[in-house]
């Protein structure tokens, strides 16, 4: 069991969602995140002061996998974010050391689905 959690950019979330849901993938939990990387953020002025803004909106993206979903769903999420550009986004796999399903107490592997 791994766990595979995707930064992306927002708008990026419709394609990666389809991509998942081709690739057989359909569980997921996504929530709004603020943060920078290579991008550094940008300045912006207003009222005639400057402002720095170094954390931008991006899309967490959290879905438990068993093993032998892990490839596909990283191939998924690559093919639907990537753009080419400074700002895409990071993938990170991590193993999973327990899951239980609270609804019937399944545990493991079976747990996922």
């Amino acid at each position: 069991m791994k766990m595979v959690e995707a930064i992306i950019q927002p708008d990026k979330l419709p394609a990666v969602k389809q991509h998942l849901r081709d690739s057989g993938i359909t569980k997921m939990t996504v929530f709004r995140v603020k943060g920078c990387g290579q991008q550094m953020g940008y300045t912006e002025s207003y009222r005639g002061r400057t402002y720095e803004v170094n954390l931008l909106p991006k899309v967490c993206i959290r879905i438990a996998v068993n093993d032998e979903f892990v490839q596909k769903t990283v191939d998924a999420i690559i093919e639907a974010a990537r753009s080419g550009t400074i700002g895409d986004g990071k993938i990170f796999v991590t193993p999973l050391e327990q899951c239980i399903r609270i609804r019937t107490g399944e545990t493991g592997a079976e747990a996922i689905g």
